[in-house]
């Protein structure tokens, strides 16, 4: 069992930063794949952002070039630096991850982009 805890929730203005944390109970050495995804009021989680265990990060057209996923192994914590935000940017962050064919998600952290 995987328990995923996001941290970093804030209220930011277009065009500013946050980094979300991501805390893992297991080893994300061990972990395929670690993803961050959202969802914004009245609408469908969607995918943000995945990075697998062989170091390969793939991002969402809409976050490509805004967002970083970044890793500390030695933490066990998984990190979303995000930047130049928009209003659209709103919505929880959620944690996820698949280990031996079981789905964990964190409970999730708000970002409200708003002036």
């Amino acid at each position: 069992q995987v328990r995923l805890v996001e941290s970093g929730r804030g209220l930011v203005q277009p065009g500013g930063s946050l980094t979300l944390s991501c805390a893992a109970s297991a080893s994300i050495f061990s972990i395929n794949a670690l993803g961050w995804y959202r969802q914004a009021p009245g609408k469908q989680r969607e995918f943000v952002a995945t990075s697998t265990k062989g170091g390969s990060t793939n991002y969402a057209d809409s976050v490509q070039g805004r967002f970083t996923f970044c890793k500390d192994y030695a933490k066990n914590m998984a990190y979303l630096q995000i930047s130049s935000l928009k209003p659209e940017d709103t919505a929880v962050y959620y944690c996820h991850t698949v280990v031996n064919g079981r789905t964990y998600w964190g409970q999730g952290t708000q970002v409200t982009v708003s002036s």
